[in-house]
């Protein structure tokens, strides 16, 4: 569930980019999985309204598109896209050998906690 502070940024076209919190006199920008994002990767400090703007831009969606990694209760790990990410939820789709995006495929569907935690990494 989205956190009732966390303000709502948008690209121009209206298609939601993430959400920026307020954190004293700077903001905490999150991404469309609900994980703190930081310019370059590494925890800082608060960003400016106009830099944490400019941050969630370039992160853009694309990322939504790309290759995970899913680690499941018993420590396995399975290779995943996301099907579907909002603040209600995330649910992330098997994708052994590009399963995924084969036509007719019935990919095994994991549903995630919104924001996602640690069980889901970049591939």
């Amino acid at each position: 569930m989205l956190p009732p502070d966390w303000i709502e940024h948008r690209r121009p076209d209206g298609e939601v980019l993430g959400w920026m919190r307020a954190d004293g006199e700077g903001f905490r920008v999150f991404d469309l999985l609900g994980r703190e994002r930081t310019p370059g990767g590494a925890a800082g400090e608060p960003l400016d309204w106009l830099d944490a703007e400019e941050l969630l831009e370039e992160l853009g969606i694309g990322y939504l598109a790309d290759r995970w990694t899913l680690r499941l209760p018993d420590g396995s790990e399975r290779p995943v896209r996301i099907g579907e990410a909002s603040p209600r939820g995330v649910v992330v789709v098997a994708d052994e050998y590009g399963a995924a995006s084969a036509v007719g495929a019935n990919p095994e569907r994991f549903p995630l906690p919104f924001p996602v935690g640690d069980a889901l990494a970049p591939r």
